[in-house]
């Protein structure tokens, strides 16, 4: 699995075109392959499945404009479907496919969807869960892969589209740097996920960066562990593209098994790593990562480029990997959805006297950041403060939402906008920052950035509940915990299990508390509110 030609210095100006520049420059080239499967398609042959896909989404009137709904496993077919979409001029709005359905409505509800892209297994979910006061507007269906359930009115078949449609009939549409490229979905604090929209241009100011200072090439084989509506994918996805590489898509299932992981990735070509640090830490601890490959042979040596983010890598495994794979460069990228990698740290190759976590480095140019106080005064190096960030990688706002995007940012004097990004650090002088946590309920886990708040929602939509609260806590052994405290109603049951499957209505499986604990009340300040620093160390004493 080797590519023999990179494109990224004849980078079109908008995503669309990535895939027909790879196609044209090594149609022979394996694009995709499916980590469980084994299932690969060539760049040409993806070309021609994008360009049917993308007839089938303009004959539905998709364009400039429009938004796609993805919700499928990480496959050939949901890769595919990012493709399509930006070929018409489309923006795309995946989901994690094992949310619950009601969190896919939500978000494809609030997106505005056309039309969606959906698994068959998935699509009888959907449709019960869509709000009945938008039946008018539930989008059209494109369904991949075949169901028991009666076909849903108006819907395409993947397979039938594949069949019929004329490779070819789409170009990649000319628009604007500035148009919408995709719509990623995080935890809002309201109880609603707010969506994250990113332009072409914030998308290629990431991805030239990438391309300068990381230096992936046409001789890598990237792996796709990130799901595809987690913002670390955007790397995964175009870069392999920008240099007509192969990406390997592990599927969810793998992804979270520490062992099966190590073992596919000890037996593999992948070159570039890039995912949650909790990942890597789980397979230092259960992966036998430096267990010879084959009896009598060597340890595995690692990928070429081990590139992690989204949460604090802890000391001791990151100290042990670094041995195992002392020949991989590190990178400790940081940034929220909002700004993707806005800060960048290479990691030295000798850690040995390592005693606190990585900084997360310099703003990644051409970015601005700095550390300000509540009302946007600069303080002095050594000082805690918020990072702020300004340039062409920030976001252009919360779709729909232009409060939350207004609250999201400051504007100085001279009209210079600066996002903040609600993270406290600490300027060592030199420009590089230290992580020193969350200025507001805000927490990390396995990357994800999660709203305890949402969390509260959902648990509010127990008609048994009385009260509900939720911390975290976190360790170098087991990262972020989430607990939640419940107090029932009067003559309510108190199950830890329907609570979880409760939770599991409405959450995301990351988001699903790790410990549940009812109380006859929760504890309170003097003005009756919920006095979480008490619930923090009873959380810190149970764990």
């Amino acid at each position: 699995m080797t590519a023999t030609h990179a494109t990224a210095r004849n980078r079109p100006s908008t995503l669309g075109g990535l895939l027909s520049a790879a196609a044209a420059s090594n149609p022979h080239g394996v694009a995709l392959v499916e980590s469980s499967s084994g299932r690969h398609v060539r760049y040409g042959e993806l070309d021609e499945i994008v360009a049917r896909l993308a007839g089938a989404l303009h004959r539905l009137g998709i364009g400039r404009g429009h938004r796609v709904g993805i919700w499928l496993p990480k496959s050939i077919e949901s890769v595919a479907t990012i493709h399509a979409s930006l070929r018409t001029g489309a923006a795309h709005v995946p989901v994690d496919p094992l949310a619950p359905p009601t969190r896919a409505a939500t978000i494809f509800s609030l997106a505005g969807v056309t039309a969606v892209v959906i698994h068959a297994s998935l699509v009888e979910g959907l449709l019960a869960s869509w709000p009945p006061e938008l039946e008018g507007t539930r989008p059209r269906l494109i369904v991949v892969g075949e169901s028991s359930a009666p076909t849903p009115e108006r819907s395409l078949s993947w397979n039938e589209i594949q069949e019929s449609e004329s490779a070819g009939s789409v170009e990649p549409t000319e628009q604007p740097e500035s148009d919408l490229a995709y719509v990623l979905f995080t935890s809002g604090s309201t109880g609603l996920p707010k969506g994250v929209m990113l332009s072409h241009e914030n998308a290629w100011c990431f991805l030239d960066w990438c391309d300068r200072e990381i230096a992936p090439n046409a001789g890598d084989v990237f792996a796709s562990h990130a799901p595809l509506h987690f913002d670390l994918s955007v790397f995964d996805l175009y870069m392999s593209v920008l240099n007509a590489a192969p990406l390997v898509l592990i599927d969810e299932g793998m992804a979270k098994d520490p062992v099966r992981l190590a073992d596919f990735l000890k037996s593999s070509s992948i070159t570039v790593w890039y995912s949650a640090p909790s990942i890597l830490a789980m397979m230092v601890e259960h992966g036998r990562l430096d267990e010879p490959v084959e009896a009598g042979g060597k340890p595995w040596a690692g990928p070429r480029l081990t590139l992690f983010a989204g949460e604090v890598f802890p000391v001791g495994p990151l100290k042990t990997l670094r041995k195992i794979w002392p020949d991989s460069t590190f990178w400790n990228l940081y940034g929220p959805t909002e700004t993707n990698v806005c800060t960048a740290y290479k990691t030295p190759q000798n850690l040995d006297d390592l005693q606190a976590p990585l900084p997360i480095g310099p703003a990644c140019t051409p970015l601005k950041a700095r550390v300000v106080d509540p009302e946007g005064i600069d303080v002095e190096p050594g000082a805690k403060g918020e990072l702020v960030i300004a340039g062409p990688r920030v976001m252009t706002g919360y779709f729909g939402r232009e409060d939350l995007t207004e609250s999201a940012f400051f504007t100085e004097g001279n009209g210079q906008k600066w996002y903040r990004t609600g993270d406290l650090v600490v300027d060592d002088g030199t420009g590089c920052f230290l992580f020193h946590g969350r200025r507001d309920r805000m927490v990390k886990k396995r990357g994800y950035r999660i709203e305890l708040g949402e969390i509260e929602s959902a648990l509010y939509r127990n008609d048994s509940v009385e009260r509900a609260a939720v911390v975290a806590t976190q360790s170098d052994e087991e990262g972020v915990r989430i607990a939640a405290f419940v107090a029932m109603k009067p003559d309510r049951p108190a199950s830890i299990i329907a609570m979880k499957r409760h939770c599991a209505t409405f959450l995301p499986q990351y988001m699903i508390p790790d410990t549940i604990r009812f109380m006859p009340e929760l504890p309170t300040t003097s003005t009756d509110k919920v006095d979480y620093p008490a619930l923090g160390k009873i959380a810190q004493q149970v764990a």
